[in-house]
């Protein structure tokens, strides 16, 4: 089986599948795409401007990733599109996914008026745009603060197909050919399954998250570019027709959890008041508010508890308390 390398000249911001292929391989074969953060380059860019300051051990690793603005549709930079050969409408693309490997820094943002979960609610508290930024050299862990210390557990935040619907389409929205679906269980180890719905079914990937937790609840993870590593395989008349598949853990990384409970009608709803309640814990260890949403985006954990006293949902947030490293 043969191997490929797709760096970033092939970056596109649409999923089309009239866009030309950048690679075309044959079942069996292995990928690696380099990828471009999120931002497209956009917070290095406000570092080499002055916009944002940066940790100075981590200043010129940053600078060097202050590229160009992208051309064309604002959107997540993805690498591809790839031609897989023989894949056909009805069949499925399995991806196993072997090694995700991130830049040497990240970053996580919020913004009273961004995608958020409570970004209205915190803007009439006084929520400021802030960005952290994140030494990632360590490779297995990155340090908020001192005394405070998130696992990382790198994966696609966007891997899909295009989709059979005439394009463009912007990437922001996760569909049934897969895209931008936030899966953080999605690491190196874990198989996907995309059904496939034009020739070649045109895999594309980028959005790499070096950490998430379950809802990515400030609008971001730990925001990174870096190198994924993937080997396709095309099943034929495979019956899928939403994305599946196979994971090595359910994402957990802490010995002791604290949760704060919303329960409300409208699960949206829920999911804010479990998260307020989360914030409030984080604030009460000195964080400040804007530190503590971008925390809870890199490592809380959303999860519906019980939906069975409808129309009264509860959802949980699920704080890991080992990123506390004195208790």
């Amino acid at each position: 089986m043969t191997r490929h390398h797709l760096t970033l000249d092939a970056l596109h911001t649409v999923w089309d599948h009239a866009l030309p292929p950048a690679l075309t391989v044959a079942s069996g074969d292995t990928v690696t795409l380099d990828t471009l953060d999120a931002s497209g380059g956009g917070v290095a860019r406000r570092v080499a401007s002055g916009d944002l300051s940066a940790p100075e051990d981590l200043r010129a690793l940053i600078l060097a990733d202050a590229r160009d603005p992208l051309s064309g549709p604002r959107g997540h930079p993805l690498t591809g599109p790839v031609y897989v050969d023989g894949a056909q409408p009805g069949d499925a693309l399995r991806i196993e996914i072997l090694e995700v490997r991130t830049a040497a820094w990240g970053w996580t943002g919020c913004r009273p008026d961004g995608i958020g979960l409570l970004d209205a609610a915190l803007a009439a508290e006084g929520l400021r745009p802030h960005t952290h930024l994140w030494d990632l050299r360590a490779g297995t862990h990155a340090d908020f603060r001192p005394g405070i210390r998130v696992p990382l557990a790198p994966f696609p935040g966007v891997i899909g197909v295009a989709p059979g619907t005439p394009g463009p389409h912007p990437t922001a929205p996760p569909r049934h050919v897969g895209g931008n679906m936030d899966v953080r269980q999605l690491v190196a180890g874990s198989t996907l399954w995309l059904p496939v719905e034009v020739s070649g079914a045109l895999l594309s990937a980028g959005d790499l998250h070096a950490a998430q937790g379950d809802g990515e609840v400030s609008g971001t993870g730990i925001e990174t570019g870096g190198q994924l590593t993937l080997r396709v395989h095309v099943e034929k008349d495979a019956g899928i027709t939403t994305p599946e598949f196979t994971t090595l853990t359910g994402g957990g990384h802490s010995r002791q959890w604290h949760a704060t409970t919303g329960h409300h009608p409208d699960l949206m709803e829920a999911a804010r008041i479990a998260l307020r309640a989360g914030l409030r814990r984080l604030q009460a260890r000195g964080l400040s508010l804007e530190d503590a949403y971008v925390l809870a985006s890199a490592c809380v954990d959303l999860k519906i508890s019980q939906i069975v006293d409808a129309p009264h949902y509860t959802v949980s947030a699920f704080l890991p308390l080992d990123i506390f490293l004195e208790g």
